[in-house]
């Protein structure tokens, strides 16, 4: 299989993350080489830093998220949204290559193509706030 595009590789890892809610008594480790067998997911560099990173940070990340979720906890939003959002949160923390507005974007499209309709507008929200959380820290990116 050939290199992918990074909305490809995107999907790719917002199904891990998915497939990673499902299978708790197994570490990301043993997730990621079972899923990469079985559904010829190529090498990819990014693949891996994005589905390890989310996997190493989730806690922080998870933080985040339920910071700025207006009341809503972490492990009470739908499993499809909160890994598209632990994916955009991971890019936003620690991929200084790709603006927030690049990793919010890709995340109203990944939730526009698998979740609910209306889970759009609260994943818009969540990283919007995060966002303007980590510009008011003074952590910004070129857009």
């Amino acid at each position: 299989m050939s290199a992918l595009k990074r909305k490809e590789a995107r999907e790719v890892v917002v199904g891990l993350l998915f497939e990673t809610e499902f299978k708790t008594e197994e570490n990301s480790s043993e997730i990621f080489a079972i899923s990469t067998e079985n559904r010829e997911i190529p090498e990819d560099e990014y693949i891996k830093a994005a589905y390890f990173g989310v996997c190493e940070n989730r806690e922080k990340i998870d933080e985040l998220i339920g910071a700025n979720s207006n009341g809503w906890k972490t492990h009470r939003l739908t499993r499809l949204s909160r890994s598209v959002m632990r994916l955009a949160v991971y890019e936003m923390l620690f991929c200084e290559d790709i603006p927030y507005s690049v990793s919010i974007n890709e995340a109203i499209e990944l939730t526009k193509k698998f979740d609910d309709p209306k889970a759009k507008a609260f994943v818009n929200g969540v990283l919007n706030s995060i966002k303007s959380a980590l510009e008011a820290e003074g952590k910004t990116k070129n857009d």
